[in-house]
């Protein structure tokens, strides 16, 4: 390999993190029209194994926003990315596959605010509520590279595990 086509991989590499990681802020800060953004005219979605739907990615963006108003709070953590170039009509490089581990900490609406809960210090404060729903499992993103870079064809969550965490009652010191 060459200088060039050495660095142009590590610059394609780079690009799929970073839509990765706009995948992930996206759904976090629900920006819907950014995550449709993300995907290409045929993209499409999978979120069937978490409960959800499996549609286009307008489809699930809609979704997304009525699901996710029950969780204020939530951030997505995916890590341990593994990427591995494909071939597209002959041309190597011009698609990529992502697998990548994730684990989703969120909290349900609560009465304190936005992802905040009243816990009684004693000085009509808040502080920021542990999540009570946890998931984790595993993306199989499927990227093309398109004239506006590169842009997600299909996402498919598998969840693995999830964890309802029960709220303890709070109490105001005596």
């Amino acid at each position: 390999m060459t200088q060039r086509v050495e660095l142009a991989a590590v610059m394609d590499r780079l690009a799929i993190d970073s839509l990765i990681t706009e995948y992930a802020v996206t759904v976090d800060d629900g920006d819907w029209d950014a995550y449709q953004h993300l995907f290409t005219p045929d993209g499409r979605a999978d979120y069937s194994s978490a409960g959800g739907i499996d549609a286009s990615a307008a489809e699930v963006a809609g979704w997304l926003a009525g699901t996710m108003e029950l969780f204020p709070m939530r951030q997505h953590l995916i890590v341990n990315r593994r990427l591995r170039f494909g071939t597209l009509d002959q041309d190597i490089g011009d698609i990529a596959q992502v697998q990548a581990d994730y684990v989703n900490p969120m909290r349900f609406t609560s009465r304190g605010g936005e992802g905040e809960e009243k816990r009684g210090d004693g000085e009509g404060g808040t502080e920021p509520a542990a999540p009570d729903f946890i998931c984790g499992g595993r993306y199989a993103f499927t990227a093309l590279r398109t004239h506006q870079g590169w842009r997600l064809r299909q996402v498919t969550v598998q969840e693995k595990w999830r964890q309802l965490q029960q709220r303890s009652p709070h109490h105001t010191p005596g």
